[in-house]
């Protein structure tokens, strides 16, 4: 397993954009953690995505200025394409994604030259 971490900067207009080509394997979480004296703006936006594809690890908007944690996770479906469901409740069945491209992680309303750090966990 491989930890990224990636340091925010963000520009005048607010925003970041950072690529980065783990080694390929399985997308298993990503923590954010704000600068202690200038963290991003409460309504920064933060998007995790393929780079060639555009396949959305993780789209989380307005992620203020705490710490937090995520273990993303995707529906599965059937050979057929239909939704993997559990018998009780008709809750989907998730699975992790697969990571087999560059991943850009970009950050949008984050205010002028704020900070934080992203980790990112592949296995």
């Amino acid at each position: 397993m491989a930890i990224y971490q990636i340091n925010i900067l963000t520009s005048a207009a607010g925003a970041f954009s950072q690529t980065f080509a783990p080694k390929h394997g399985k997308f298993m979480q990503y923590r954010y953690v704000p600068d202690g004296t200038s963290p991003l703006d409460t309504g920064a936006d933060l998007d995790i995505v393929g780079a060639q594809s555009a396949f959305v690890y993780a789209n989380q908007d307005n992620i203020g200025t705490s710490a937090f944690q995520k273990l993303p996770r995707y529906a599965t479906h059937d050979e057929t394409g239909a939704a993997s469901l559990y018998a009780a409740g008709g809750e989907p069945v998730e699975g992790l994604m697969a990571v087999a491209e560059p991943i850009t992680v970009t950050i949008a309303n984050g205010g002028n030259a704020l900070k934080g750090v992203l980790y990112i966990w592949i296995e």
